[in-house]
């Protein structure tokens, strides 16, 4: 069938099965607590419809956790805390003046690195980067801006590179829809699987000198780091059929492709050890949404996907965490990356975006408080869980 602009439907069929082993959510094991985790501490906020809460945004190297209050009040004021876990004391950090849409970049023993980039307007979602850093023994913060870096994408957080540079991606393509808008698949929502994608000139930025700005020469979709690589993607939100990766002892380089399928676009990207994991959304079908979480080697060889209707997958903690949105298998899960166990953790979901980087061995996720006002509406509440990982 042919849409009057001559563009195709989508295939509305069974969903394909990807190339490589694959598991599936039925799969996973129940996860014990105690026997596959340790839990360390837990958090709710009873209603986030009615005022913003207070949440963990991640947990530093040593252990504490980025407690965050707000941002409350019309100036969107945030305050930060380190909250040990073992006693649920808050020691409470010097006030920062930050926006509310602030990365935790770099949560080490020694130092916090929270970045910020306000959009100049609404309409590009680009704007200036700026840098908090917390010394932790002086206990004072410092910012810093880089006044010849030119604008990021307000979207997309900076990663902290091995040589202790911020990596930050300027807007270079912006994929769009095809003529007329995107088809609709069967469920009767569009369908963008098979978009053109973006793209970004990468640069990086000393965090101690304002001067030294550096543009590193690629164009790439999203950018991630190993202990000894650095690894990246053809495109972001979109189609993606190659990863390339560079050797930062030798310099040597390699691509491949990554065999997503067809009509994959790239949604998350992400590196842990020598596995690479690119989370998708590959199309909607007459039995389904397919949604894939690809694991493979930075030599390009399949090491899993993990396949469903609703899910992502973003490697954390040394683990690859899966979230599900699906009706019967909604929760958290995990991959372990070396060993190739899978488990369940949680039943649900919240309704918030919540959580932050955590060292290896450890795992964030939340769960739902209450009821919805409607069918339509979030649950209002949330509780954070953190544990250490056996």
């Amino acid at each position: 069938m042919l849409f009057r602009s001559g563009r195709d439907t989508p295939a509305a069929s069974v969903v394909p099965r990807p190339d490589g082993p694959v598991v599936r959510l039925s799969d996973a094991h129940r996860a014990k607590a105690g026997v596959d985790y340790d839990l360390l501490s837990s958090y709710t906020n009873k209603d986030l419809d009615a005022a913003n809460g207070q949440y963990y945004d991640g947990v530093t190297d040593d252990g504490k956790i980025l407690f965050r209050d707000g941002p409350h009040g019309p100036q969107n004021k945030i305050r930060y805390a380190l909250l040990d876990p073992a006693t649920g004391a808050k020691d409470w950090l010097p006030p920062i003046d930050t926006g509310d849409q602030v990365w935790p970049t770099e949560l080490g023993a020694d130092r916090l690195v929270l970045a910020y980039a306000p959009p100049d307007d609404g309409a590009d979602l680009v704007g200036r980067l700026r840098a908090y850093v917390y010394d932790r023994a002086a206990r004072s913060w410092s910012s810093v801006t880089w006044p010849t870096l030119p604008r990021v994408s307000g979207l997309r957080s900076p990663v902290m590179g091995p040589d202790d540079r911020l990596y930050v991606g300027v807007p270079a393509t912006v994929g769009s829809p095809p003529p007329g808008g995107w088809p609709t698949g069967p469920d009767g929502e569009a369908d963008d699987a098979d978009a053109e994608g973006d793209t970004y000139d990468l640069w990086s930025v000393s965090l101690t000198d304002p001067s030294d700005v550096r543009d590193e020469g690629l164009r790439v979709g999203a950018v991630a780091f190993t202990g000894d690589t650095m690894v990246w993607s053809a495109r972001a939100n979109g189609k993606n059929d190659r990863i390339h990766v560079r050797d930062l002892v030798t310099g040597a380089e390699h691509d491949f492709d990554p065999h997503s399928g067809k009509r994959c676009n790239l949604l998350g990207f992400g590196a842990v050890g020598d596995r690479i994991v690119l989370s998708q959304y590959c199309g909607t079908y007459d039995d389904g949404r397919d949604d894939r979480v690809q694991v493979l080697t930075t030599d390009g060889d399949l090491v899993t996907t993990i396949q469903g209707n609703g899910i992502d997958g973003w490697a954390t903690g040394g683990l690859l965490r899966v979230t599900s949105y699906a009706r019967n298998r909604a929760g958290t899960y995990v991959y372990e990356l070396d060993s190739g166990r899978f488990v369940r953790v949680s039943d649900a979901n919240s309704s918030y975006g919540l959580g932050g980087p955590v060292p290896d061995g450890y795992l964030l996720w939340d769960t739902p408080v209450g009821r919805s006002s409607g069918p339509q509406e979030p649950i209002p509440g949330a509780t954070q869980w953190l544990a250490r990982w056996r």
